[in-house]
């Protein structure tokens, strides 16, 4: 695929309403290219999600050998350029081949692992939306593999966590006993994140995926939502550091990365996806990007709403 200038994305905004900064980058063109191309040892975080290789729109399905031949092509590039006490997350879910379930964690498990990285959190990202299977059950989860290149790795803890259940609990014996025994910034999250309205009783973090009721959805089928981003965003880097998605679809690691104050870079073949990614960077920079706030709550239906009611036709049928 020919390389796109970056500065030629930038040719439908207005002029001086919008240029290419220094704090971020979108970069359209084929992945492993554009990687060999970066520096090494420079990014405190890479995060991303690639494609499943079951046939979307924006990938060429291939035999799954083929598949992890080239991704660990990738890896090999993505382990280069990651800083020495730098975290990788992959997000992925199932390959899926004539009804048969492929687990892609499980193969991207020892990629990583002869690269030399080490695991840190197998995290599952639970959601409630998605198709429905006719043949088996639907699957309704996906897997964060939190990788790091060593053992002084980067880890913040208090910008991600979650309100105790029980605040008022006390150490009942020992030299602490009648003291409060919680944190007063709140618990360490679990490594089971849902969007399940739990985060505030339970300790689990509170994400859905991004469909076509949620406020940052684009053209993209498989969108990553920002607030999944934003929790390896604060937890695994300081301001001003570097932020890089290898398959960045539509810019929503790099608008993680700047809403927090690091620097993001966004790698992805697809012009229309690019300038969608730029489009988006524009309207965060001028605080017109619809973004739905990290740990929001979400709703639950009372029971009244129409949509929520068992239809009259079931109950016609008892």
């Amino acid at each position: 695929m020919p390389h796109t200038k970056k500065e030629d994305l930038f040719d439908k905004f207005d002029q001086g309403v919008f240029k290419r900064g220094s704090d971020f980058d979108v970069l359209c063109n084929d992945t492993i290219e554009e990687l060999s191309t970066l520096p090494a040892n420079k990014f405190r975080l890479i995060v991303s999600s690639p494609p499943y290789n079951i046939g979307k729109v924006y990938e060429e399905q291939t035999g799954l050998d083929q598949y992890l031949k080239w991704q660990t092509d990738v890896a090999e590039e993505m382990v280069r350029v990651l800083a020495d006490n730098g975290s990788l997350v992959w997000q992925v879910g199932n390959h899926v081949d004539n009804g048969e379930i492929f687990p892609l964690d499980i193969y991207f498990y020892p990629i990583f692992k002869n690269l030399g990285l080490k695991l840190r959190n197998r995290i599952v990202w639970h959601f409630d939306h998605g198709l429905h299977a006719s043949k088996r059950f639907s699957g309704r989860y996906e897997v964060l593999l939190w990788f790091t290149k060593t053992d002084d790795h980067v880890f913040n803890l208090d910008p991600v966590r979650v309100p105790s259940k029980y605040p008022g609990k006390l150490h009942y014996k020992g030299e602490k006993a009648g003291q409060p025994s919680g944190n007063p910034l709140g618990k360490n999250p679990s490594d089971f994140w849902t969007l399940i309205q739990s985060e505030f009783e339970h300790g689990i973090i509170d994400i859905p995926n991004v469909k076509s009721n949620h406020p940052e959805k684009t053209t993209h089928p498989c969108q990553f939502p920002i607030e999944l981003i934003e929790r390896c965003v604060l937890a695994m880097t300081n301001e001003g550091d570097w932020v890089l998605d290898p398959f960045g679809g539509v810019g929503s690691t790099v608008i993680a990365s700047l809403k927090n104050k690091r620097k993001g870079v966004s790698i992805d073949r697809d012009k229309e996806y690019c300038e969608i990614a730029l489009e988006r960077i524009r309207q965060f920079n001028n605080e017109e990007l619809k973004i739905r706030p990290l740990g929001k709550p979400i709703h639950q239906p009372t029971g009244k709403e129409k949509v929520s009611q068992i239809p009259q036709e079931w109950l016609d049928k008892k």
